[in-house]
């Protein structure tokens, strides 16, 4: 039997389940899910407080070790499986099928960051006013200590300035999110939020209501859209006066740096974040790919383009941040900022500042709004996938998808209301320190390994990627897979312990007890879960607590199909 033959006969049943139609989809909705807001903010600022350019060096370093083994071990067994991310596990190790229900619980936090698409859509549509709004304090949410951009500058900042802000803060603070005094004070809705939100979870919907079928095409656009927005402003930002003091501020390479742990450990995890490893996506996406797709090759190429996107994203960022420094007669390390202050706080500053400044904001926010898109709707969908193959009879059935799917959008924007409150912030905040944090990610990334190098076996998943592409790759990953990732993970989980500090608003405001025991169940959930099922499972098991491992330990389903010389199955389904 010939080659193409088998894999056809492998596949059989998953027509029901749906494929890619295309290898164009597939790698436009990995690139737009793993190109997205960490190569914008959080790469460029870490690069810039780690070292600069000599950040590259562990980023670089731990990409090759970390980030493209785990990559290509994600995709892979996804691809080999074809199946998400809770029911792959039954064909890989069943006994740590607890590693795809923490998935699934990391997962629903991370779908608070929709959040992003809620304030970059606020904006937009300010963008397009004949004067900016954070540009003047001609505005009623205005206190007086507001400075616009006229008088905002050093040679007006005096000793008498104590409690200044700048308009573009105090929009940010008292027109979007209208800050409580702190988690315990709800406060009121924004009902302008609230219709952002609506319209950000009805698009979600839309986008995947019909699996892959539709979100496969919507990618088209969304994944390719930003690099274009990317370019222009790119091109703007280096055209400025003063960009290039930004871009030094950016590389400049500070080699005492190397010797500090914890850069090591900040490389690390932008590694995780960036390439959306450990939780779930990549193996999922994979799913949909043909038996015989060239995995391999595609790891590669996805790789080189989410950190090559990462640093030019740090010329965009920082030569905007230079311009601004010279504007205001401040250094770039006083206006430079991570997270929700530099994308809605400094960076519209500067834009308010160009020439044409309404076109300028509306490129940025419109390319937010899209990266956060795509990052979100392949969230989303890797859950409906992952329940779906849960209980395939049930939701394959027609139009019991789309019930679902609008089920789960309108439970969520249901649930989602309080993060468009007075205390939103707050509770976002907490959700995003706590939800997905670098602890949960390091376990788990130990889990994972443990499971698939060294239950299933890495040699026999070398074995199989050899037999889905051609190729066969290095002992080089099996290396990784076993030994270096789970070591690295296990320091720079005890650094993350021994270095920890509790979340702060703007290094102010302290939350109350409660919210942090809440942020520590969060963490936990995810975590925990992992061994309580694989003890739940022996615990119902039959037979001695050696013959209960025997069987937990190996695939629930060891399809016939050709084998290797030394017996490891290679056929998919």
């Amino acid at each position: 039997m010939n080659r193409e033959r088998r894999k056809a006969e492998n596949l059989r049943g998953v027509g029901d389940r749906g494929q890619w139609a295309s290898k164009t989809e597939y790698v436009l909705s990995v690139a737009g899910n793993v190109v997205g807001l960490g190569n914008v903010w959080r790469f460029p600022y870490l690069c810039y407080k780690n070292g600069g350019g000599a950040f590259l060096v562990p980023y670089t370093l731990l990409a090759v070790v970390c980030g493209i083994p785990l990559f290509l071990m994600e995709t892979s067994f996804g691809q080999y499986t074809q199946e998400g991310f809770i029911t792959c596990w039954r064909k890989l190790c069943p006994l740590a099928e607890g590693i795809g229900y923490g998935f699934f619980i990391m997962k629903l936090y991370d779908f608070s960051y929709i959040l992003v698409q809620v304030w970059a859509l606020f904006y937009l549509v300010y963008s397009v006013r004949a004067q900016l709004p954070w540009a003047t304090c001609d505005n009623t949410w205005n206190t007086v200590y507001c400075l616009g951009l006229q008088s905002f500058n050093s040679s007006n900042v005096t000793a008498a300035y104590t409690n200044i802000s700048s308009a573009a803060t105090e929009f940010w603070e008292r027109r979007v999110l209208n800050m409580s005094s702190g988690i315990e004070e709800l406060g009121s809705l924004s009902w302008e939020l609230v219709l952002c939100l609506l319209f950000s979870w009805m698009f979600c919907y839309f986008t995947i209501w019909k699996g892959i079928k539709s979100s496969g095409k919507v990618a088209y656009f969304t994944a390719t859209f930003p690099y274009v927005m990317l370019f222009i402003l790119l091109i703007r930002g280096l055209t400025l006066p003063g960009a290039w003091e930004g871009v030094y501020y950016y590389l400049y390479p500070d080699i005492n740096r190397l010797a500090n742990l914890e850069v090591w450990t900040e490389a690390l995890s932008q590694i995780f974040f960036s390439y959306s490893l450990v939780i779930g996506t990549l193996n999922v996406l994979g799913s949909y790919n043909h038996y015989n797709n060239n995995c391999y090759k595609d790891c590669f190429w996805l790789c080189l383009l989410n950190s090559g996107t990462s640093f030019v994203a740090g010329f965009v960022v920082f030569s905007v941040l230079g311009f601004m420094a010279q504007k205001l007669g401040v250094t770039v390390d006083n206006v430079a900022e991570s997270g929700p202050g530099l994308a809605f706080i400094t960076y519209p500053q500067a834009t308010a500042m160009m020439h044409l400044p309404q076109f300028w904001t509306f490129c940025f926010f419109l390319m937010l709004i899209l990266l956060a898109v795509d990052t979100h709707f392949v969230t989303v969908e890797t859950v409906i996938t992952s329940v779906s193959d849960l209980f395939p009879a049930f939701f394959r059935a027609p139009r019991r998808r789309e019930i679902f799917v609008f089920i789960i959008c309108l439970t969520f924007f249901l649930l989602h209301l309080p993060l468009v409150s007075q205390a939103g912030i707050y509770i976002f905040q907490l959700v995003d320190y706590y939800g997905c944090t670098r602890a949960s990610q390091n376990l788990m990334t130990v889990f994972q390994c443990f499971a698939v190098a060294w239950v299933f076996g890495a040699d026999r998943l070398l074995c199989i990627i050899e037999d889905m592409t051609g190729h066969r790759p290095s002992v080089f990953f099996q290396l990784c897979w076993k030994f270096l990732i789970p070591l690295l993970s296990l320091i720079s989980f005890i650094l993350y312990l021994v270095h920890f500090q509790h979340v702060k608003i703007n290094e102010k405001y302290v939350y109350p007890d409660w919210a942090y025991a809440l942020g520590w169940t969060m963490t936990l959930s995810s975590v925990l879960i992992v061994p309580l099922y694989a003890a739940g499972q022996l615990c119902l098991a039959s037979g001695t607590l050696r013959q209960r491992f025997d069987v937990l330990c190996h695939p629930a389903e060891d399809p016939p199909g050709p084998k290797t010389e030394e017996g490891v199955q290679l056929s998919s389904l």
